[in-house]
């Protein structure tokens, strides 16, 4: 941060005793540091000045029972951290019904005929993987998700990311190693809406066959 804004010039403490100058201070001097943080995490120019806010918001509200613990600038560099990766496991929470709107409108716009039991089959099993996918990243703890979203979705050095996280390199591999571990774990469980949508596709097959049958010619012949 451009700041220093230990000891005497920690601005939660100057906002717990009422003195909002110092706050404001510090609002000024490092909005143009936090959007630059989100956006280097690969968030858009809004989406950083929005993350930002927000930040700035939990701050302020967290001024009464704030307890100094270390420096100021490593506290409200873990709240903006935690805001980044609470902004992605929203946006992955959303990933099955933006996919399922999608898919309805390129549907409503589709002049060609689908294909009986082919086309809607794979689509919907896409949708289905999405859904594990999104919900697989909801289940990683806060320090897992931002590794997996540096190191894997991004695919950001380790030592960059060390710097970037203030933590060892050693401590990054580490972090990636149990995040894949959890993700496959996670991917690898059984998926208990993806098998009842199974289980009644089996049944709406078994319901058919008899209606077939009885269309079907006796004794072999036309």
């Amino acid at each position: 941060m451009k700041g220093s804004w230990d000891r005497d010039r920690d601005p939660l403490v100057a906002l717990s005793r009422g003195e909002v100058d110092l706050y404001e201070e510090f609002v000024r001097s490092e909005t143009s540091t936090l959007i630059g943080f989100f956006q280097h995490l690969g968030g858009s120019r809004v989406e950083a000045e929005d993350l930002t806010q927000e930040v700035f918001l939990k701050l302020y509200r967290q001024a009464a029972n704030y307890q100094p613990q270390g420096t100021f600038e490593a506290f409200a560099l873990r709240i903006a951290r935690n805001a980044w990766i609470d902004r992605r496991r929203r946006d992955a929470a959303r990933i099955p019904a933006r996919s399922l709107s999608a898919l309805e409108s390129e549907s409503a716009g589709n002049r060609e005929p689908i294909a009986p039991g082919q086309e809607p089959e794979r689509r919907l099993s896409r949708l289905e993987e999405q859904g594990r996918i999104a919900r697989a990243l909801a289940s990683l703890s806060a320090n897992h998700a931002i590794i997996f979203e540096l190191a894997i979705v991004q695919s950001r050095p380790y030592p960059e990311i060390a710097a970037e996280l203030d933590i060892p390199v050693g401590t990054v591999k580490s972090r990636v190693f149990h995040a894949l571990r959890r993700m496959r774990a996670a991917l690898e469980a059984p998926d208990a809406a993806a098998e009842a949508r199974a289980q009644s596709r089996s049944e709406r097959a078994s319901d058919e066959t008899p209606a077939r049958a009885l269309h079907k010619p006796l004794g072999g012949q036309p």
